[in-house]
């Protein structure tokens, strides 16, 4: 439910946005602000969420998300201005933060065994194929009948059901051992996609080479670079840097951030394009993306299956043919120009996205202790958010330019990414690379209980 509404939430809004854009009377760089603060913010406190929920209680944190996305939501449908709309988006991120890589932690926790676990979370991703089949028919509908406020309305009586039944039946669990706080890194995390994406989505209007622009690029590089630094030195860094010695798990960070720039510059693109050149009903315009969040319902499940039985390469390879063919079919051969190549390309996309979630969440929790599954799969969700940030920044960057299809090439090169990394990092060689920082995490586990062993006595 959580996953339902956070998923929801994305989908029901980029139906609304020319309805947003006249009412508020805002630009391009306006409508992907009220996509992007959500991102931004939910991406820099995921890896905080997750630490946190594994210190003091899943069950606890989980409970605060709900609580505050919910009231995000509500505040959302009051907004009186643009501005105040993107402020209280920001308000749903705080608690949409606690909710995703906690719940993923939780399923982990309570599935142990692999084939079990890869099922629950391929269905745990066929919620998402729900929420993209739903997200535009009731987002639609709910646009022409009340008004794009209504949107928010949906998240209401899902989040209080929500709350109500894991006070009855989620279990509270915790790491055995509780981790410190880094706020360092978290400065620095919020410094890098805050400056990164302002730079992305200003850089038109401001000019590239502005000073504002070129400051905000080098302050995301100095970011970085500050970060990997710190992070090495800490015990209990924010970002444990060891996962990414696992290719595995450093390819699914990747696969994530281009699988998920492809869906949100897909969304902004199509949306902005049924909607103000066919000039569409905001139901109309969701009706038309049905094939594509239908496709999506059907193959995250099988995904899940297919991982369960025969490892993530298989759903990967297919995921990124499909998702580049999509891309390709738009920029090469003008999808737009007939309704055959466009739900073939909708089809399409909406298989290659329906098949990358379950390989990507189960290789990036699957190589790594219990103790740290709420990092692993906090990373996992960060680099989720990440790449729909990156892509709503840079396609959305490419329209105010009038590069439409150099967006949609953009979109084919993610696809491609996700294939060329899911046929790299699934194979044996990799594989021993997760098991070598499976094994190290477990002789530093080791020596901590041993340690804790002589203070005690």
């Amino acid at each position: 439910m959580s996953l339902l509404i956070v998923s929801l939430d994305n989908t029901i809004l980029n139906v609304a946005l020319p309805s947003m854009r006249k009412d508020l009377h805002t630009t391009i760089s306006g409508l992907q602000w009220t996509i992007d603060a959500y991102t931004v913010v939910i991406a820099s406190l995921l890896l905080l969420a997750g630490s946190t929920a594994d210190r003091i209680g899943r069950k606890r944190i989980f409970q605060t998300g709900l609580v505050l996305f919910t009231i995000g939501s509500l505040l959302c449908s009051l907004a009186p201005g643009l501005g105040w709309l993107i402020a209280f988006r920001m308000v749903q991120a705080v608690g949409g933060s606690m909710l995703n890589p906690v719940a993923m932690s939780i399923i982990t926790n309570t599935f142990s065994d692999p084939r079990e676990r890869a099922r629950a979370i391929g269905v745990w991703g066929g919620v998402v194929g729900i929420s993209m089949a739903a997200g535009p028919i009731v987002g639609g509908a709910l646009v022409e009948s009340v008004g794009w406020r209504s949107i928010f309305w949906i998240n209401l009586p899902v989040g209080l059901a929500a709350l109500l039944l894991t006070a009855r039946f989620v279990p509270e669990s915790r790491a055995p051992r509780a981790r410190r706080v880094d706020p360092v890194g978290q400065v620095l995390v919020i410094t890098l996609l805050g400056s990164l994406t302002y730079g992305i989505i200003e850089g038109s209007d401001a000019g590239w080479g502005s000073p504002l622009i070129v400051g905000c690029f080098t302050l995301a590089a100095a970011a970085v670079a500050g970060l990997v630094r710190y992070e090495k030195r800490r015990a209990d860094p924010l970002i444990d840097m060891r996962f990414f010695r696992s290719a595995p798990f450093s390819g699914a960070t990747v696969i994530a951030v281009s699988a998920f720039a492809a869906l949100g510059g897909f969304l902004f693109l199509n949306t902005l394009y049924l909607q103000d050149q066919r000039g569409l009903s905001a139901l109309d315009a969701g009706l038309y993306m049905v094939p594509m969040a239908l496709m999506c319902l059907v193959f995250a499940p099988l995904s899940g299956r297919l991982v369960g039985a025969r490892g993530p390469r298989l759903s990967l390879v297919l995921a990124g043919g499909c998702m580049t063919a999509s891309g390709v079919l738009f920029a090469a051969l003008d999808a737009q120009s007939s309704n055959w190549l466009l739900f073939t390309s909708y089809v399409l996309f909406g298989i290659g996205f329906g098949l990358v979630n379950a390989p990507i969440t189960n290789t990036a929790v699957s190589g790594m202790p219990r103790a740290q599954a709420g990092v692993a799969a906090a990373v996992a969700s960060t680099s989720r958010q990440v790449g729909q940030s990156l892509g709503v920044a840079v396609i959305g960057a490419a329209v105010a330019a009038g590069l439409h299809t150099a967006a949609w090439w953009i979109i084919a090169g993610c696809g491609l990414s996700v294939l060329v990394l899911g046929t790299l990092t699934s194979g044996r060689r990799a594989r021993a690379t997760a098991e070598r920082t499976a094994a190290l995490f477990a002789r530093g586990e080791r020596g901590t209980a041993d340690a804790r062993i002589e203070v005690d006595a």
